[in-house]
């Protein structure tokens, strides 16, 4: 006979019952709480300021929590923000003595269950100092301007570059470093800036690149540095040491980039790269991860351009994209996805130059391009960006020197200077603040070395 064990009791099912109720029930109760924790948890808002040299400057988290800032480097409000929050930083006061311009990237949005590190504040003055890089002559060339006139003038001799074959420079945000691209030697030569005479000094050794770079960028934060390296295919990338300016290379680095990477440029909330393609004839964009420098194809990325694409510019607001394409004598118009990085040609692109356009630069105000070599040969042309669409109106040229190769205006939007490649000097015109027509300035153009190829103003 088979002897069948007792089953619990109804009063022991009744009270194992009830636990689970009970337990279920609390398991309800704290997982409600929890959530309204999370709902109620704050976070805090911060990010970057660079190019700071005046005093005074404030800014302001949705319009009360204050926060005073007197160097660069990374800043946090004290007053978190709540969950789900909007936030929204602000300049209140800019700084003084020396009087500068600071914007704001990145500046608002929700927060979303995590600390907001990504802001960016770039505070910008009348140029000071000018530098050329002169290809032949293996040399960089320093100038100090006239805030008034903007004209040049030569700060002792140029300095010998420890590398071969200089053909493109990068300032850092701060102001305090300046890159020098070798392209005969492979490398980057570092120099730190004094700030009071404009003069330079090499520091470390120059850091090795791929094989034949060709151009640099800094991102708008001046943690990273990367190179475009011609010959080889990729782009080098570095992490900046804040204190020296020295380099060091991202472990994963370079990054393969289509065929002959030609110039580059970062957009002003520092989120993405965008790399022109000689060979292709295409743009290439790239995501970067802000915590660690990594680059990552955008998603359809490549996108189209002309013939020979060698200058790429991106407006003050990260709204519009212009390629100069020298084979095809156009510039490419692009309207730029602010959050994915991608690009969509304006109606009408690319547009007719008349001539090999060689360098672009955006005024500060995101309102006006400058062509070097266009409309003409050793002409200088100035084009209006439509608002909203991004397309460019011609509004005249002005003549240059002989092959301008790069051109660059200077922070205030004052000026416009001018590289000229084969007549070894530096043209410098005045912008009109009504009509925005060139005008060259007193004693224009000024001499530089052998062959400048690049020109950048602090």
């Amino acid at each position: 006979m088979i002897l069948k064990g007792r089953g619990p009791s109804l009063q022991w099912n009744k009270f194992l019952g009830a636990s689970y109720v009970k337990a279920f029930a609390w398991m309800t109760v704290a997982a409600a709480g929890f959530a309204i924790m999370g709902c109620s948890l704050k976070y805090s808002v911060g990010g970057t300021v660079t190019g700071l040299r005046g005093q005074g400057l404030v800014l302001e988290d949705n319009s009360g929590n204050d926060l005073g800032l007197a160097s660069n480097g990374a800043f946090v409000f004290t007053k978190r923000v709540t969950n789900g929050d909007v936030y929204s930083v602000t300049v209140k006061t800019q700084p003084s003595n020396p009087a500068q311009t600071c914007t704001v990237q990145n500046g608002s949005g929700t927060i979303d269950k995590a600390n907001v590190t990504n802001v960016i504040v770039s505070c910008s003055h009348t140029g000071n100092f000018a530098y050329v890089a002169n290809q032949l002559s293996n040399d960089v060339s320093a100038y100090a301007i006239d805030s008034a006139s903007g004209s040049l003038t030569a700060i002792g001799s140029p300095i010998a570059v420890s590398g071969t074959t200089p053909v493109s420079l990068a300032l850092h945000p701060n102001g305090l470093f300046l890159y020098v691209v070798n392209n005969g030697s492979d490398d980057v030569s570092i120099y730190t800036i004094d700030g009071t005479t404009g003069a330079l000094a090499a520091t470390g050794l120059p850091t090795p690149t791929g094989s034949g770079p060709d151009a640099a960028a800094v991102d708008p934060t001046g943690t990273y540095l990367y190179v475009a390296n011609l010959a080889s295919n990729s782009v080098s990338a570095y992490l900046i040491d804040s204190s020296t300016g020295l380099l060091t290379e991202l472990s994963n680095s370079p990054f393969g980039i289509g065929a002959a990477p030609s110039s580059l440029q970062i957009d002003p909330s520092g989120s993405f790269l965008y790399v022109t393609d000689f060979t292709g004839g295409r743009v290439v964009a790239l995501a970067i991860d802000s915590a660690t420098g990594t680059l990552s194809l955008v998603s359809g990325s490549p996108f189209g351009a002309g013939a020979d694409p060698v200058s790429i510019a991106v407006d003050s607001t990260g709204a519009f994209a212009y390629v100069a394409n020298a084979k095809a004598a156009t510039i490419s118009e692009y309207s730029v996805n602010s959050s994915a990085g991608s690009l969509t040609a304006v109606a009408g692109s690319p547009l007719a130059t008349g001539s090999s356009p060689e360098s672009l630069a955006i005024d500060p105000t995101g309102q006006f391009v400058y062509a070097a070599n266009v409309t003409a040969n050793n002409q200088v042309a100035t084009y209006a960006i439509t608002p909203g669409s991004g397309a460019l109106t011609l509004l005249g040229s002005v003549a240059a020197g002989i092959l301008p190769a790069s051109i660059v205006v200077d922070p205030s939007g004052q000026f416009v200077y001018v590289a000229n490649d084969t007549s070894n000097d530096i043209s410098v015109f005045a912008v009109n603040g009504t009509t925005h027509a060139l005008t060259p300035v007193n004693g224009s153009p000024f001499a530089a070395g052998n062959q400048p190829r690049s020109i950048v103003v602090d």
